[in-house]
């Protein structure tokens, strides 16, 4: 299922983490403890941002902040972003963040 993220435009990498966060699997041009690491990093960062949304639709008391759709993280050659418990990486001058969050989504709703 996420090897086919691979195929998309730049994307270089691709884990499946749990929701405990521990690491299911991983693919792509890093080794394994970078993938591992990777699905972590990408655990963290989703219970971050889950804090913040969560912060925002209390103190605000606006709908829609809940639950996130995801995140991306841009960098100055490669921007890693997450869909549910997948996330991937990506070459910034070779891939389209539109598509590669398009093709999470559709590859975590499975």
């Amino acid at each position: 299922m996420i090897k086919r993220l691979l195929a998309v435009d730049g994307v270089v990498a691709a884990c499946q983490f749990r929701d405990d966060g521990a690491f299911v699997e991983g693919y792509g041009l890093m080794p394994d403890e970078q993938l591992q690491a990777l699905a972590h990093f990408a655990h963290d960062y989703k219970r971050i941002v889950q804090g913040n949304a969560d912060q925002l639709a209390m103190f605000t008391d606006v709908d829609g902040w809940t639950p996130p759709g995801g995140w991306i993280v841009r960098g100055a050659g490669m921007t890693v972003c997450s869909v549910g418990n997948l996330v991937c990486v990506f070459e910034n001058a070779e891939g389209n963040p539109t598509e590669v969050m398009r093709q999470l989504g559709e590859a975590a709703s499975y």
